[in-house]
């Protein structure tokens, strides 16, 4: 039984989870969590015990002094909760952590007994993946379940994903047959420029969170942070022709695939969004300020400050394309067990296929967005592609 002491009664709670690591390419989907909490000060109430869960030896602890004091951070997951007020109430719960090295399933059944005891009525998995997509083009987010009937009511994908799997993919199951509905959004990163911070994507998953349930998030610094992020991989990218010439392949291919849909549904949700910004009396992005025009530094706990946009990297024969929800999810950026990060295609500096790589799918056969696919950053594996 899991008590909850000093936890109000939440209103309409919603659970929105993310996990660093092989579902986290460009750490797009933790750092839409952190900016959760930071903008709402959440305010932690539980943390799941990291010896049940970690590896040490993957996800090492760290040491830091504290008034001369030295004290330990553990790797773990934390759940906070943050009240939204407003004209329609609602209040969160955010889990963010690390994707755990063991027990997957005691992991997912104790945040589900959390889920039970707050009341919690919708999981939102947040997830990223590498994916053949250009950096000046919209990030692509994906919303899936396994769940037929909010498929319907929330035009969502229904997954059909088959393949290797994370944490993200386990936890909307175990969601599923708790009979808890669960969704998943998945944004694709660009695998030549996977290096996190990618404000661009962040943005794009929190604008899709707030279509999903419907609640204003304020966004601070983050459309400022994603069009200077942009520019940064435009000047990067334009130093190299090679690049230049595959961002040129990408954006053809992209503007081909989606003529249609430019011209109907998107233009009108985009607006709708300006609209709710406008009458709510925020900062009014305009219809162009939406999570796929922007770039550069992102806010994270981490000190810090802005840092310089990652350098584009080559493109490589390999790559696949993809951008298929039902792919599973190019590995995407998480460190090796030194600390160091690995490139873009899951590999730490230096070294052979990281363990999971040799298996995974060149390219199409990545993650689908479905919750399935995953990166973590702390862990050695990261996203194909797009997984469930």
């Amino acid at each position: 039984m899991i008590e909850l002491e000093g936890v109000p009664e939440l209103i309409d709670p919603v659970m929105v989870a993310a996990f660093e690591g092989w579902n986290d390419a460009g750490d797009a989907a933790s750092a839409a969590v952190a900016h959760l909490d930071k903008e709402w000060k959440g305010e932690v109430f539980a943390a799941l015990d990291a010896e049940d869960y970690y590896d040490f030896q993957v996800n090492r602890p760290t040491v830091w002094l504290d008034g001369g004091v030295r004290k330990i951070t553990w790797p773990t997951t934390r759940l906070s909760v943050v009240r939204v007020g407003g004209d329609k109430p609602r209040d969160l719960v955010l889990v963010r952590g690390i994707e755990p090295s063991m027990r997957w399933r005691s992991f997912c059944n104790e945040l589900l007994g959390f889920a039970h005891e707050l009341g919690v009525e919708l999981v939102v998995i947040m997830g990223a993946l590498l994916g053949d997509t250009p950096h000046t083009r919209p990030v692509p987010v994906s919303g899936v379940t396994s769940d037929a009937d909010l498929a319907r009511t929330m035009d969502l994908e229904e997954t059909k994903y088959e393949g290797p799997t994370g944490i993200v993919g386990i936890l909307q199951e175990a969601c599923t047959h708790a009979g808890v509905p669960a969704v998943s959004l998945w944004a694709a990163v660009p695998h030549y420029v996977s290096q996190p911070p990618n404000p661009k994507a962040t943005l794009a998953l929190l604008n899709r969170l707030e279509d999903l349930i419907d609640l204003r998030i304020p966004l601070g610094e983050l459309p400022e942070d994603a069009r200077a992020w942009q520019l940064g991989v435009d000047q990067l990218a334009a130093e190299d022709s090679e690049v230049a010439e595959y961002v040129q392949t990408l954006e053809e291919a992209r503007d081909t695939a989606e003529l249609p849909e430019a011209s109907g549904e998107a233009i009108a949700r985009e607006f709708e969004r300006y609209l709710r910004r406008r009458d709510g009396g925020g900062p009014a992005a305009g219809p162009g300020g939406h999570a796929t025009e922007s770039g550069e530094s992102y806010l994270r706990d981490t000190p810090g400050g802005r840092g310089r946009p990652p350098m584009a990297q080559r493109p490589e024969s390999d790559t696949g394309q993809d951008g298929e929800p039902d792919a599973e999810p190019r590995r995407g950026t998480d460190e090796a067990t030194d600390g160091r990060r690995s490139d873009a295609r899951g590999r730490p500096p230096g070294s052979g296929e990281s363990p999971g790589t040799a298996d995974a799918p060149d390219t199409s056969d990545t993650a689908d967005p479905s919750g399935s696919s995953d990166t973590t950053s702390g862990s050695s594996d990261t996203p194909d592609s797009s997984e469930d």
